[in-house]
């Protein structure tokens, strides 16, 4: 269907059908930060980033076309470091994601960002988007603190200033920083108690980079909603795949995608152990 897709060092490249019959694809982008210098000490970024041109963000493209390239899509939205976890919501027919939070905020601008800052402030966030959404990357990243988009430190931020990030676009519901958000589905069931129905179920395959602070993921949690919105209530609905080794070196299962059965069960992934798992309710009434 679509051919010669850019190579990027985010190469995840998750697909999603929409209600109007066409195929909606994130593409990662090619760096952290989009910097003159890659990976380098305060090296500034480049403006415009070039890299939004073939990546970093969602493309649609018309499933029933072959031999289709990149430039045949159609740029749906924009801005996205790395959008792995993408789903449509039935209920509302509406586009979510959850985009991973970016790195090296320590590494490249210590003078701004302690260790802690960089394990606690780049928070993994859900997102609704519509058609032309600019989220802001790499201009801009979702601070947990002041629970809003701020400027990033390449193009000028001091670690609190909004500049233009403060008309991008707003998260709908914010988690902890780097649990790596892979997985989204939306319960459409009835095996499961009512209150879940309409909601997301988030697979977070887990941190790498939170240190010296706890780890953060390897656990599959629950966003209510209340018709187009969450209602603010998370809870984790599946733990202890790491079994006691939070570091993705020494986690015995780390999940990662999602999908819901015919009879409502819902499937788990493990990237470590090669397996999936079914999670079925089984009422006391």
């Amino acid at each position: 269907i679509v051919a010669n897709l850019p190579a990027r060092a985010h190469p995840a490249k998750t697909i999603s059908f929409g209600p109007d019959g066409r195929l909606y694809m994130a593409i990662g982008a090619d760096s952290n930060a989009c910097q003159e210098d890659h990976l380098v000490l305060g090296s500034p970024g480049k403006d415009p980033c070039p890299e939004l041109d073939s990546g970093g963000g969602i493309w649609s493209f018309d499933p029933h076309e072959l031999g289709q390239q990149l430039e045949d899509g159609v740029r749906f939205a924009t801005g996205l470091r790395d959008a792995v976890a993408v789903a449509f919501r039935p209920q509302d027919r509406e586009l979510y994601l959850l985009p991973h939070g970016r790195d090296g905020l320590h590494e490249h601008w210590p003078q701004i960002y302690s260790l802690e800052l960089a394990a606690s402030t780049p928070a993994e966030v859900l997102y609704r988007v519509t058609e032309g959404t600019d989220f802001g990357w790499p201009y801009c990243l979702h601070d947990s603190r002041l629970d809003t988009q701020i400027l990033a430190p390449e193009y000028g931020g001091d670690g609190s200033s909004l500049g233009p990030c403060a008309e991008k676009a707003r998260a709908l519901i914010s988690f902890p920083a780097h649990a790596a958000p892979n997985g989204l589905v939306f319960y459409t069931g009835a095996q499961f108690p009512a209150r879940y129905k309409g909601g997301a179920f988030v697979a977070f395959h887990g941190s790498w980079n939170r240190e010296p602070l706890p780890a953060a993921g390897y656990n599959v949690t629950f966003v209510e909603f209340d018709g187009t919105d969450p209602t603010g209530f998370i809870e984790v609905f599946a733990d202890g795949f790491a079994a006691g080794g939070q570091r993705p070196r020494a986690a015995r299962h780390r999940p990662v995608g999602l999908a819901e059965g015919p009879d409502g069960s819902l499937f788990v992934s493990d990237s470590k152990q090669g397996r999936i798992y079914r999670i079925r309710y089984v009422g006391t009434d």
